[in-house]
């Protein structure tokens, strides 16, 4: 099984939700992780990872899927060459742990993320709420 946070375009109602994940997931579960938010005139976020003692926090949802397939279809449609670090990379991908609503450690799973430099780069607003909307 693929688990991954989504906090943007992927997360249910969102904009690519219906191409990349309705009937492929196994399950959807509201969650939160570690990080900071940032909307991109782009009109997507981006999450910029970070690591306790923070108060930031990322609101999405952990989607769970059957086939590693989907995991390719995401960094493709992500901009993740496979290649971590790459500067051909638009996000990264990397392991984090997310929480759920009781704030319990419910596992270490995929996520994308940016750089601060490439959210600085692309002009990202900070969304201190933690959330974005479609």
């Amino acid at each position: 099984m693929i688990r991954v946070f989504v906090y943007g375009t992927l997360k249910p109602d969102g904009k690519y939700y219906q191409m990349y994940c309705r009937g492929k997931t196994l399950e959807e579960l509201k969650c939160w992780t570690i990080g900071r938010l940032y909307a991109l005139p782009l009109g997507y976020p981006a999450m910029i990872l970070a690591k306790p003692p923070t108060d930031d926090r990322v609101y999405g949802y952990l989607l769970s899927f059957a086939s590693p397939k989907d995991l390719d279809n995401l960094d493709e449609l992500e901009g993740y060459s496979g290649i971590p670090h790459s500067h051909l990379n638009e996000y990264d991908r990397a392991k984090i742990i997310v929480y759920d609503e009781a704030n319990q450690a419910i596992d270490k799973v995929w996520t994308y993320f940016m750089t601060p430099e490439k959210v600085k780069s692309l002009k990202g607003i900070y969304l201190p709420c933690g959330q974005w909307q479609n």
